[in-house]
């Protein structure tokens, strides 16, 4: 069970069944209507925003896979504007789903989820690459946000 756990879009699907259920069983309507237009733009951001780090991250020749050796430090692109990307657009995917299933009450999940992949995942991503590339790795991390 753990292996399971280990992989970020787990945890992002069980989220979302998190949300799914929460719209079902009590929806909240904010914005008249425009709950689902922004909820779909903002999950289309988040997939575009995955779509462009796992595109940069492979013409770099590197792994997107967490806990496995990075070969290359990616800091230009979309990554000189977010150490995470990927984990960026997740939680843009999740508040869309928010606002698509009308699951306002949802919402504070979002950034229990940030909080989650955080513990779980980017400390110990940002150690292996602090291991790896040095002072590479700080000068970078010095200058770009984490959840930018």
């Amino acid at each position: 069970m753990s292996k399971i756990l280990d992989w970020p879009p787990v945890w992002l699907i069980g989220f979302l069944g998190v949300v799914w259920a929460a719209g079902s069983w009590m929806p909240v309507p904010l914005l008249g209507g425009f709950d689902r237009t922004l909820g779909l733009a903002l999950g289309l951001a988040g997939g575009g925003l995955m779509a462009v780090a796992v595109v940069q991250m492979g013409l770099a020749r590197t792994t997107v896979v967490p806990r496995r050796a990075p070969n290359a430090l990616v800091t230009t692109g979309i990554f000189a504007l977010s150490r995470n990307p990927i984990y960026l657009g997740d939680a843009l995917v999740l508040a869309g789903a928010c606002l698509w299933f009308e699951a306002i009450p949802a919402l504070p999940l979002v950034v229990l989820f940030m909080a989650v992949i955080q513990r779980r995942f980017i400390r110990g991503e940002e150690a292996v690459l602090r291991a790896h590339f040095g002072a590479e790795f700080d000068a970078w991390a010095a200058h770009t946000r984490r959840w930018a």
